[in-house]
């Protein structure tokens, strides 16, 4: 028999994506898995909206939007209740290949040292183009980064390798890994959580794993980017904050004391060079967020 795997899409307001997402879903060729729907919200009855056209999903609505961190925990949650062998936070602004889940499910039934495992990441827009081949950490610059974004897969993205983190687009472990490792951090919102999470499997003694022969396609930036541009720009100040800040809690947590050096010049001119840029382009509001950010993130911590 299959292992059972909790399929978790976290909805906010996005009736029309979130219904496209579990179409897709619908079609893959794994049988023992469940969507999990968790409604982080919404204001426009949309949870309520993809249960009614969707029956089979299982929907859990939260009365307050708790970020993509404390949205997955309540998915998690209800994973752990009910004891599937396998849960997945897979993004709503998603569409996969019959067989993505398949490739990620059998590969982790035979290599148990594997605590976690992702696809190949294609954008939607354009499906020849990679949106994430891989994710890396340059530990010593405190940089994080995914391989061929926005480039034609080359060899090595096609192929099934060891990274260092696994992106929350589509993270897929055991169940029993989460119950080693405890959830989401959830005082990141969003952004960094997938990095925090990734490296708290690894410390387990456990590897990271892309597979290239699983596939799915990514709208991106689907909920964090207004449809016209406003003096600030086309995405919300708000997630200027949460990412710089994030990054900040990730990296006085992880970073070795033989790097702090050069994560502190790289990440300060890194820095310098944001605040220069909304400061040129008249983004003042960005400016000031990024700022706080700066300031939140030397003073706070993950817990």
């Amino acid at each position: 028999m299959q292992p059972s795997v909790a399929i978790i899409l976290i909805n906010w307001n996005s009736l029309e994506v979130t219904s496209d997402c579990i179409v897709s879903l619908k079609g893959i060729q794994y049988a023992n898995y469940s969507i999990v729907v968790v409604d982080n919200g919404s204001a426009d009855g949309s949870g309520k909206a993809l249960k009614q056209l969707h029956p089979e999903i299982i929907l859990i609505e939260s009365a307050t939007n708790l970020g993509f961190a404390g949205g997955n925990n309540l998915g998690f949650d209800y994973a752990l209740a009910q004891a599937y062998d396998y849960t997945i936070m897979l993004n709503n602004d998603t569409l996969v290949e019959p067989d993505f889940l398949s490739h990620l499910v059998q590969y982790m039934e035979a290599h148990p040292q594997v605590g976690a495992i992702q696809p190949r990441i294609h954008f939607n827009h354009n499906r020849d183009l990679l949106w994430n081949g891989g994710s890396y950490y340059a530990k010593c610059w405190g940089y994080f980064y995914s391989k061929d974004e926005n480039k034609i897969p080359s060899p090595e993205s096609l192929t099934i390798k060891e990274v260092d983190w696994i992106t929350g687009c589509a993270f897929l472990t055991k169940t029993k890994t989460l119950q080693q490792t405890g959830l989401l951090a959830e005082q990141f919102f969003m952004y960094s959580e997938d990095v925090d999470l990734s490296f708290r499997i690894k410390a387990l003694g456990l590897s990271l794993v892309y597979h290239g022969d699983s596939v799915i396609y990514h709208i991106a930036g689907q909920s964090n980017k207004s449809k016209t541009k406003g003096k600030e720009g086309f995405v919300n100040p708000n997630v200027h904050y949460m990412n710089q800040r994030n990054r900040i809690w990730v990296l006085k947590k992880y970073t070795p004391w033989y790097c702090i050096p050069t994560v502190l010049t790289y990440n300060l001119i890194y820095l310098l060079g944001v605040l220069a840029y909304f400061l040129v382009r008249r983004r003042f509001s960005k400016f000031k967020i990024v700022l706080k950010a700066i300031k939140d993130g030397l003073l706070g911590n993950i817990h």
